[in-house]
């Protein structure tokens, strides 16, 4: 496995414990909006691993002003993390992928590509557009053996959250989640597992709904 982050500090030391573990893994520094990382990254698994079958893009970040408050940097800053680093993701990857006879890609949306809200207007375009781009991807590439599918997560116990968001807009949140309670990191990690795994060999341009029953109400 293949790791890669801008936290070079947190991506050493997790490549340090599933290695220690008996794992094989390596951390690469990429950020997702340029071009050149991308193309570095995919070069190290391809001489590590000798090809490159499976995706997931999960970088993302979040910025809560509403539209008007959002400046042009900022729209540039979220779209370019969370949308940018999905399409390049893919662009580069997606080449090895047929080369090698197909693969699995995971990109994470967001259920606030489906439901709205009065803030986080950058957010809530930025995994839109990942919700599009990933159904487009998985139509064009399904007969060359590449399934993409999107995961989206409601309220996830990370700092992403915590920190950008007050304690009584948290605690709103839980009142209208159905199971009152914010997802653990794993519980997300599960169902992107499963869609990467040969058990989801018939899923394509599906969109797998992690979020405590908030989009069913």
């Amino acid at each position: 496995m293949v790791m890669g982050d801008v936290l070079h500090g947190e991506g050493r030391q997790l490549e340090f414990e599933i290695v220690s573990g008996g794992g094989k893994a390596r951390f690469v520094e990429l950020d997702v909006v340029s071009q050149e990382n991308w193309q570095t990254a995919i070069e190290i698994v391809i001489q590590e691993f000798g090809k490159l079958d499976i995706l997931v893009n999960n970088a993302s970040i979040l910025r809560t002003e509403g539209i008007e408050e959002t400046t042009l940097e900022v729209w540039n800053e979220v779209m370019d993390v969370n949308t940018r680093g999905v399409f390049l993701g893919m662009k580069y990857a997606i080449p090895e992928m047929i080369r090698t006879g197909g693969g699995a890609i995971v990109n994470i949306s967001s259920v606030s590509a489906m439901a709205a809200s009065p803030l986080a207007a950058a957010y809530h375009a930025s995994k839109g557009a990942v919700r599009s781009l990933s159904r487009v991807a998985a139509m064009r590439y399904a007969r060359s053996n590449i399934r993409v599918n999107s995961v989206f997560p409601g309220s996830v116990e990370t700092p992403m959250l915590t920190e950008n968001y007050t304690e009584s807009q948290l605690e709103a949140n839980l009142d209208i989640t159905p199971m009152g309670r914010r997802a653990q990191p794993e519980e997300v990690a599960w169902p992107v597992l499963f869609l990467a795994s040969d058990e989801a060999s018939f899923i394509t341009g599906s969109e797998l709904v992690v979020d405590g029953g908030y989009h069913a109400k």
